[in-house]
């Protein structure tokens, strides 16, 4: 079991993907925006940031290069429908060994995209 931390916006978006990791037997922490999932950051430890990287305020790629600065080990999986966005996330080294989700994404896509990622670092 992984504890997550998951910044989306989107809050039907939030809801499905927080149940279907739960599911998987992670613990999620839900977070609205960036601003709340710094605060959150300062609570425990995570295991994996999973972020939107378009939302207001605080954007994904800003809130991992903060996660990171704090946890230098916590993985990052970026989820956005922008492809633009996506490459220029690729391009900002919020996280050399961040991956990119691009909406839309079938539940079950990202569950098995979560369970690669965190079985890297176990290896």
């Amino acid at each position: 079991m992984a504890s997550i931390l998951l910044a989306e916006d989107d809050s039907s978006l939030r809801t499905f993907l927080g149940k279907a990791l739960g599911k998987a037997g992670h613990m999620v922490t839900s977070c609205e925006d960036g601003v709340e999932a710094i605060a959150a950051l300062e609570l425990r430890e995570y295991d994996l940031l999973l972020a939107d990287i378009v939302m207001p305020g605080i954007d994904g790629i800003e809130l991992a290069q903060r996660a990171t600065a704090h946890l230098p080990d916590i993985k990052v999986l970026f989820i956005t429908g922008f492809a633009a966005v996506a490459l220029n996330a690729q391009k900002t080294g919020a996280n050399r060994n961040a991956k990119i989700l691009s909406k839309p994404f079938h539940l079950r896509e990202l569950v098995q995209e979560v369970e690669r990622i965190l079985q890297e670092e176990a290896a």
